[in-house]
C-alpha cells in the first residue's frame, strides 16, 4: 500500500443529538443526552424491561420526500443523509447527469452497518403473515440488505470505484472509514464517502440485548443511564444514527483549496479469535489494532494526545478497554466516551464518535463523559467529566469494537 496522504474534507451525521454535526457536536460539547423514554406502542405491548432508547434528534422524514422515504429502510435513510451533509461540506455540488465534481470512475462509497435492514423484514413479515404475500412491497430486498445504505449513497452520488459496505457489528463504521483509506491508497479512487449507519431499535433487538444483560434498565432515569466508566454502570443504551466522512488524497484537496479537518494517519484493523460476544481478557486484539494504526501513521505513542474510547458502558468492557489503552499508548492521553451522550449507535457508533475525534483535533476541544460521576478505580485514565476540556492536540486515536471479536482503531493527526 502507498504512502499517499488522506485528508478529511467534509462530515456529515444524523444522531440523537442533532439533525446535522454542528447540532450533535454542540450537543456533546452542552452535555445533553439523545436517550429518553420509547414511546412506540410495542414499548408496553411486549412489556420490555428496556424501555429506554437514543432515537433521532430528528425524523428521515423531514429532510427526504415521503415518497423517497417510503422506498427506503430507516438505515439507508440516515446513510444517505449523513452522506449528503458530508459532500456538500467538503464544497461538493450535488451531482447530476450534466455536472460532477468528481470523476465518477474515481469517487468510492464505503457506508458499513452491523445489522442492515431489520425494521423492514420485520415490518415486511408481518404484512405476509397478516394479509398475504400480495401486500409484500416488491422493495423489500434492496430494503433490508446490509449493503442498501451503502449502495443508495454509491448511487446518489453516482460513485463508480466501487461500493463496500463492512459489516463487523459496533466496529462496522469504523471499518468503513479504513476501507476508504484503503481505496484511495492502493490508487482504486481520489475522493471516498465513508462510514456507518444503523436503525435496529425494535423489540427483538431490545429484548435480545436484555436477554444478554448488556443494555441499561435504568427506566426511570434515561438521561443518565449510559455511563461509561462509571461504577455504578449497568449497560450501554441502544441508538440509531449515521455519520460519513469525505476522505480525499491531499494533493487533490490542496489543488481545489478545500477546508481540511484533519488528516486519517493510519488504522488498525484485528479480530480477538477469541468469543462471540466477549473481549479478549487481555484485550491482546485491542492493543495490536492501536499499535497498527500508530506504525501505519508513522507517530510514537507520545504524540497521541487523546483517545476516543469504545466504552458502552458495559461492567467488562470499559475495563478491559481501558487497560488496552495503557498499554498500547499509555495513560497520559486524554480520553472521553460519547456513549454517554449518543447512546450505542452499533454500525453508526464508529463514524459518528471519528467525527467526533476529528473535531476535538480540528477544535482543540474534548468534550466529556456523561454521567461519570464515579470513575471506576480499575480505570487508570485520565478520562474527561463534568466539562469539556480545552487541549492542544497533535494525533488522536478513536476505538470501535464489535461482537465477533472486530477491533478497529482510526488515527487521525492535525492536517
Amino acid at each position: 500500500m502507498s504512502n499517499i496522504d488522506v485528508v478529511i474534507t467534509g462530515l456529515g451525521a444524523t444522531t440523537p443529538l442533532g439533525a446535522d454535526v454542528p447540532s450533535t457536536w454542540d450537543g456533546l460539547l452542552a452535555g445533553r443526552s439523545g436517550v429518553r423514554v420509547l414511546d412506540a406502542e410495542w414499548v408496553e405491548a411486549r412489556d420490555l424491561p428496556v424501555r429506554i432508547g437514543a432515537v433521532l434528534a430528528e425524523e428521515p422524514t423531514e429532510k427526504i420526500p415521503r415518497v423517497q422515504a417510503r422506498r427506503l429502510d430507516r438505515c439507508e435513510q440516515v446513510a444517505l443523509l449523513a452522506a449528503r451533509e458530508a459532500w456538500a461540506d467538503a464544497g461538493f455540488e450535488t451531482p447530476t447527469d450534466e455536472r460532477q465534481d468528481v470523476d465518477p470512475d474515481r469517487l468510492g462509497v464505503s457506508i458499513g452497518s452491523g445489522i442492515g435492514g431489520p425494521l423492514t423484514l420485520l415490518g415486511q413479515d408481518d404484512l405476509l403473515e397478516q394479509h398475504g404475500i400480495r401486500k409484500v412491497s416488491p422493495l423489500t430486498v434492496p430494503m433490508l440488505m446490509p449493503n442498501g445504505p451503502a449502495a443508495h449513497v454509491g448511487i446518489d452520488l453516482k460513485a463508480r470505484a466501487g461500493v463496500h459496505s463492512p459489516a463487523s457489528a459496533c466496529a462496522s463504521g469504523a471499518e468503513g472509514i479504513a476501507t476508504g483509506m484503503q481505496m484511495i491508497r492502493s490508487g482504486r479512487a481520489d475522493v471516498v464517502v465513508a462510514g456507518g449507519a444503523e436503525a435496529c431499535i425494535a423489540p427483538i433487538t431490545i429484548a435480545g440485548f436484555a436477554q444478554a444483560r448488556t443494555v441499561s434498565t435504568r427506566n426511570d432515569d434515561p438521561a443518565r443511564a449510559s455511563r461509561p466508566f462509571d461504577t455504578d454502570r449497568d449497560g450501554f443504551v441502544l441508538g440509531e444514527g449515521a455519520g460519513a466522512v469525505v476522505l480525499e488524497r491531499a494533493d487533490r484537496a490542496a489543488e481545489r483549496g478545500a477546508r481540511v479537518y484533519a488528516r486519517l494517519g493510519g488504522y488498525g484493523i484485528t479480530s480477538d479469535a477469541y468469543h462471540i460476544t466477549g473481549n479478549h481478557p487481555e484485550g491482546i486484539g485491542q492493543v495490536t489494532a492501536m499499535r497498527h494504526a500508530l506504525r501505519m501513521a508513522e507517530l510514537s505513542e507520545s504524540d497521541i494526545g487523546h483517545v476516543n474510547a469504545h466504552a458502552t458502558s458495559t461492567v467488562v468492557g470499559d475495563i478491559g478497554e481501558a487497560a488496552a489503552i495503557r498499554k498500547a499508548v499509555g495513560d497520559h492521553p486524554i480520553v472521553t466516551a460519547p456513549k454517554g451522550a449518543l447512546g450505542h449507535l452499533v454500525g453508526g457508533a464508529g463514524a459518528v464518535e471519528g467525527i467526533a475525534t476529528i473535531l476535538a483535533l480540528y477544535h482543540g476541544i474534548v468534550p466529556a463523559t456523561q454521567n461519570l460521576d464515579n470513575l471506576d478505580p480499575k480505570v487508570e485514565l485520565d478520562v474527561v467529566s463534568g466539562e469539556a476540556r480545552k487541549a492542544e492536540l497533535t494525533a488522536a486515536i478513536s476505538n470501535s469494537f464489535g461482537f465477533g471479536g472486530h477491533n478497529t482503531a482510526l488515527l487521525f493527526a492535525r492536517a
